[in-house]
């Protein structure tokens, strides 16, 4: 009997996804919301989770937010877009899409191309993500994350 190594060897993440690790541990945030972040990879490697502590608009906010590739049940290919689900204290869930392109990181919310989105760029040393928020008809607010651990 012959093996067929497409179907049988074990699935990796894909290497736009890995870009994401750089994202890893501890970061503070300030600008628009203050307090930290923490991401850590899923075991396997295909979903990066992001622990929020924040305080926004005068708000307490703590959520959970799994970024990946969808894979649905009964699909064959993860999705081409990496997206993330988050989920607040408050009872809110939001979608997003994240787009790495070398030291940029762009999310937008709900599908790519949405008029509102965070835009960042990574300093060289890989250790703070300064951009801004943008929101359609104003509203943003700049966000600097600095890597605490």
């Amino acid at each position: 009997m012959v093996e067929n190594t497409d179907t049988t060897q074990a699935a990796r993440p894909d290497e736009r996804l890995r870009a994401l690790d750089r994202l890893t541990g501890t970061w503070k945030v300030t600008g628009g919301a203050e307090g930290t972040v923490t991401y850590r990879w899923m075991e396997g490697g295909f979903f990066l989770i992001q622990d929020v502590e924040l305080e926004q608009y005068g708000q307490r906010v703590t959520g959970l937010e799994v970024i990946g590739r969808e894979r649905p049940f009964g699909a064959e290919r993860p999705s081409e877009d990496i997206r993330s689900r988050f989920y607040d204290s408050q009872g809110n869930t939001f979608d997003y899409v994240y787009e790495p392109d070398g030291d940029t990181l762009t999310i937008w919310a709900g599908e790519k191309g949405s008029p509102a989105y965070f835009r960042g760029t990574f300093e060289a040393d890989g250790d703070s993500l300064t951009g801004a928020w943008v929101y359609p008809g104003g509203g943003g607010y700049d966000s600097v994350m600095t890597r605490i651990r």
